[in-house]
């Protein structure tokens, strides 16, 4: 049994296949079936089997994940032992856009120019995708904006309070009860916490009439809503800027919208590399910076 035997298994776990493994690690996929079958061997039993042609995972690998992880995760301290100073490598991060393009950029920034060694990746998800991605070691750092956020498997940092608001065009209603079924709900994809906490709230406002168009992104939402078509749910932060410039506007509504908060979460370990560590300090200390001028303001 060997180190890169662990990290084959690990790369067929989080693409799906034996091909999509080999093409990641640059093997032929005659390579990667010999990784399995040596390990297969060391452990006694299959650990991947097919049904209806979908490659599954077996009861004995799926005890070999956690075990797997942690050898890795060893694996990797060992190796920054000799040169524990300096913070080079990959870096995945994933994140909704609404807390892309509203509060990782000074971060990034930041981060790039104090670490010019780490590779950084920046993928976009929803709020589950995003955490189910860390769980399985797609990424090393996810962001959410969520109700809550609890998970054992994770270490959490609150970010702070989002507020979601109804915007609509600045020649549309002042109130949300004078939209009627002519108009459109503009929204993200489904799975979007706050989209999903808007249609829990027209349910218990007995509210059914409208029909919801699905865009791509939270900018093309804004231009939509701009257009008089309809409204949308979004975090505030998102919207300030167009709000505060007269080209949407709030919209006042009856009953309150739950909480949601922005959070940062990193997967459990026994050891963090230390480019993770990094991205955690620089994202502690510029959101509070950033607080702290906001309340200056």
């Amino acid at each position: 049994m060997e180190i890169r035997h662990i990290l084959t298994f690990q790369s067929i776990v989080e693409i799906g296949s034996y091909t999509g493994a080999a093409a990641k690690l640059g093997y032929t996929q005659s390579t990667i079936t010999s990784h399995i079958q040596a390990l297969e061997h060391a452990i006694g039993g299959e650990l991947f089997t097919y049904t209806n042609r979908n490659l599954q995972l077996t009861h004995l690998g799926r005890e070999l994940i956690p075990l797997a992880e942690d050898l890795l995760s060893a694996h990797d301290q060992i190796k920054s032992m000799k040169s524990t100073k300096e913070v080079k490598g990959v870096l995945k991060v994933a994140a909704p856009e609404s807390l892309t393009i509203s509060k990782l950029a000074p971060i990034i920034k930041e981060f790039s120019l104090k670490y010019p060694r780490v590779k950084l990746i920046l993928t976009n998800g929803t709020c589950g995708q995003n955490q189910m991605n860390l769980i399985s070691g797609r990424v090393d750092v996810a962001f959410m904006v969520y109700p809550e956020v609890k998970h054992e498997k994770c270490l959490h940092y609150s970010l702070g309070e989002e507020k979601i608001v109804l915007v609509s065009s600045k020649e549309g209603p002042d109130h949300f009860n004078e939209y009627n079924g002519s108009h459109y709900f503009i929204t993200n994809e489904e799975g979007c916490s706050y989209r999903s906490m808007f249609e829990r709230y027209l349910i218990k406002q007995g509210i059914h009439h409208f029909q919801t168009m699905e865009l791509w992104s939270i900018e093309a939402i804004k231009q939509i809503v701009m257009s008089g078509l309809g409204f949308s749910a979004l975090p505030y932060m998102t919207v300030k800027e167009e709000i505060q410039n007269g080209k949407l506007k709030i919209l006042h509504h009856s009953g309150t919208f739950d909480p949601f908060y922005s959070h940062m979460l990193i997967k459990k370990k026994k050891w963090l590399s230390p480019a993770v560590e990094a991205y955690v300090e620089v994202v502690m200390k510029t959101i509070g910076d950033t607080e702290e001028m906001h309340n200056l303001g």
